[in-house]
């Protein structure tokens, strides 16, 4: 397959996502490929997705160590981690306060009525919101090993903020681990290379997965639904935060667009914020000229905190649920709902379908009918795709202002970036 990455990516993606559809409305009754031809696309796509989260927990602890070990001082931490932290959270407010004007103007699954017998169909994994105060605890391991094991990435950037902390702290006398750390980046960078060339034959085995269990009928029931959470996330993407990272370090918007479309794409397929974080680093680091530094701090952050376009498809679930069940929320409840939804995106964990469970507890919590998640659950996979750009793209457009603000030592201009693209896609 020729042609840059990004467009072989994009090739896959639509030819999995046809060839997937088209098994299941026009050979449906063809037993061999329903069973063997999807199922091997289902497994290929599962290894595709499984490698690359294998890069991930490594990816996460050595970035961070490495991007604090480059530091100039324990200051610039200080200082780092306020404003990607500070604009992560103004980014989500943003997110809910736009969701929840689209919702209240358009009024999403107005006039429409809950499917008959749908509560049979939904289970939730859980009625209990997160526990803030539980979260922050636990950010802090007692077992480290356990951590790594089972990947909870607010227990490995702290174990890697503290690691560079203290390497930062004995000056010259840790040069060896400094360079170590450094050398074990460069590493990881040449391993997300390789694994990265596999991408357009995973995103073309997860496509044809997707299509052919996609349902004709529920589409159609919800399509303004699903239109609305697509169009405002889109809009997200590709107008809000090209325009905020033009405005704040001059980078065109079209620049930013080609720059991402990598990104964009595997997110799409993937729907996983964590898979999709070497691709981000990759995007920053390569494309964008981001310092190692800030984007290794930043961008496994921004996969657990930076949650907007969740926060987006969040508010107007909710507000669709709560509009097929006859029950509006008043508009005196929509500040509440809204800072609901911060506190929960920040929970939401960064695979396929996190979403939709945090959904399912706000509607719990609402009060609103369950059986609007059976509606909500069959057009996830369509709405989480968007949901998951969003996040990483957002992520993107973070740690690239914040290294314009921080005077990123390397260049951040619409030529050097337009070589990279050339060279690097």
């Amino acid at each position: 397959m020729k042609g840059s990455l990004s467009t072989r990516i994009f090739v896959g993606l639509f030819a999995g996502l046809i060839i997937g559809s088209a098994i299941q409305y026009l050979f449906s009754g063809v037993s061999f490929l329903n069973d063997n031809v999807v199922g091997l696309a289902e497994g290929l796509g599962g290894m595709f997705v499984s490698l690359i989260k294998l890069m991930v927990v490594p990816l996460v602890y050595i970035s961070i160590v490495t991007g604090i070990c480059e530091l100039r001082d324990i200051a610039s931490f200080g200082r780092l981690g306020s404003k990607t932290f500070g604009l992560y959270v103004i980014n989500t407010m943003l997110s809910i306060a736009a969701a929840i004007l689209v919702g209240v103007i358009f009024q999403p699954g107005m006039g429409a009525t809950l499917p008959h017998g749908a509560s049979t169909t939904v289970e939730l994994a859980t009625t209990e919101t997160p526990d803030i105060g539980a979260m922050l605890i636990g950010i802090v391991p007692s077992n480290p090993v356990q951590a790594f094991a089972s990947g909870d990435m607010l227990q490995i950037i702290f174990m890697a903020i503290i690691t560079g902390l203290a390497i930062q702290a004995m000056g010259s006398a840790a040069a060896p681990a400094m360079r170590t750390f450094r050398v074990a980046n460069q590493v990881m960078m040449k391993l997300v290379g390789l694994v990265m060339t596999l991408a357009p034959y995973g995103v073309f085995a997860l496509m044809i997965s997707l299509g052919a269990s996609l349902e004709a009928n529920t589409l159609m029931s919800v399509a303004g639904y699903v239109g609305m959470v697509v169009l405002v996330l889109a809009f997200w993407i590709l107008v809000v935060y090209p325009l905020a990272v033009w405005l704040t370090t001059g980078i065109k918007p079209g620049v930013f667009r080609k720059a991402t479309r990598e990104q964009l794409l595997f997110s799409l397929s993937t729907a996983s914020s964590n898979a999709t974080i070497p691709v981000t680093m990759r995007t920053l680091t390569e494309k964008l000229g981001v310092s190692r530094a800030i984007a290794g701090f930043g961008v496994p952050l921004g996969a657990t905190i930076n949650m907007s376009g969740s926060a987006i498809y969040i508010t107007l679930a909710a507000m669709f649920a709560a509009n097929i069940s006859g029950t509006p929320i008043p508009a005196g409840d929509l500040l509440t709902v809204g800072v609901t939804v911060l506190l929960m995106s920040v929970g939401v964990g960064g695979v396929p379908g996190g979403a939709v469970v945090m959904a399912g507890v706000l509607l719990h919590q609402m009060g609103l009918p369950i059986e609007a998640m059976a509606i909500i659950m069959a057009v996830d996979r369509i709405n989480d795709m968007f949901c998951t750009a969003s996040n990483v793209v957002g992520d993107t457009a973070v740690n690239t202002i914040v290294a314009k603000m921080e005077g990123n030592p390397e260049a951040l201009d619409d030529s050097a970036e337009l070589a990279s693209t050339t060279q690097k896609s």
